[in-house]
């Protein structure tokens, strides 16, 4: 592509550019266990054309005390070789998931140094229900060398949440539902208690979509942060269960122009696990 991606691309916009130098399309769909959905082969049963699949499941450094934690450097280079994703060439990411896991994928690639990387508003939910083309199959894309990327921006570690506890210069954002934010009893996705890091606010991730799946507009984005009691002009750094809807905080974050943001990517199934870290129980 000769000029950059908007961040947020439409149906329409990546339907007319299929097929184009420089453009790869990834789908980054992930599922909850419970949802006992497999990505890989509803990918390989249909697909945007030409896209190829991200697998953002096995994405996670195994080798890092963090629960599904971001994969390093050397993991992320890896795959993008392997995907023909080469360094001129713009990224755009898709999925089918309750979770909009394309948030995470974008998350891992601009926090890695990649720039050009957009999600697809709407998913493949708004690519079929609008009657576009779909492939079967799965083709091996060609590898490439990306020259490697680099390590990751704007994530934040357990010891640096504990440290916001002390100077609280950045606000945490839990995109949980507010039971298991607010409730008690156990969590019912990854078990353990409900609850939360003290402070946090809270702004389910479902709550920016439009009821096709596309993102609000940027005066409802705004007014949906505003309302979670979020203070634009402070810092933001945002958690969830494990890292991957607090993405989609990110994300809108990014939409309405705001960038002082990060990542706890270990999240409430690190901190809950820890005996020592404070936790919050109950109403705010």
């Amino acid at each position: 592509m000769s000029d950059p991606v908007p961040s947020l691309v439409s149906t329409e916009w990546l339907a007319k550019r299929l097929g184009s130098d420089n453009l790869v399309v990834l789908d980054a769909s992930r599922h909850l266990p419970a949802a006992d959905r497999d990505p890989r082969a509803e990918f390989e049963t249909a697909h945007i054309p030409g896209a190829h699949f991200l697998d953002l499941a096995s994405l996670t450094d195994t080798a890092s005390d963090v629960p599904a934690a971001l994969p390093s450097a050397a993991q992320l280079s890896d795959r993008l070789d392997r995907l023909g994703v080469g360094p001129e060439d713009a990224v755009i990411l898709y999925d089918d998931s309750d979770l909009k896991t394309s948030a995470r994928a974008w998350f891992t690639l601009t926090a890695h140094g990649i720039e050009d990387v957009a999600i697809l508003d709407g998913g493949l939910g708004k690519w079929k229900a609008e009657g576009r083309d779909l492939e079967s199959g799965s083709a091996a894309p060609d590898p490439v060398s990306t020259g490697g990327v680099f390590s990751p921006k704007g994530v934040r570690s357990k010891q640096d949440m504990l440290n916001n506890l002390e100077n609280e210069v950045e606000q945490v954002l839990d995109a949980r539902s507010a039971d298991r934010v607010f409730g008690t009893g156990i969590d019912p996705v990854h078990g353990g208690e409900n609850g939360r890091i003290p402070g946090s606010l809270n702004l389910p991730f479902d709550k920016l979509f439009n009821a096709d799946g596309t993102y609000r507009s940027e005066e409802e984005l705004r007014a949906a942060f505003h309302g979670a009691g979020v203070d634009l002009d402070r810092p933001v750094v945002a958690t969830c269960g494990s890292g991957i809807t607090a993405s989609v905080l990110l994300f809108a974050l990014h939409l309405i122009g705001k960038h002082d943001t990060a990542l706890y990517d270990g999240s409430w199934q690190e901190w809950s696990a820890d005996p020592a870290t404070p936790k919050a129980h109950g109403p705010a």
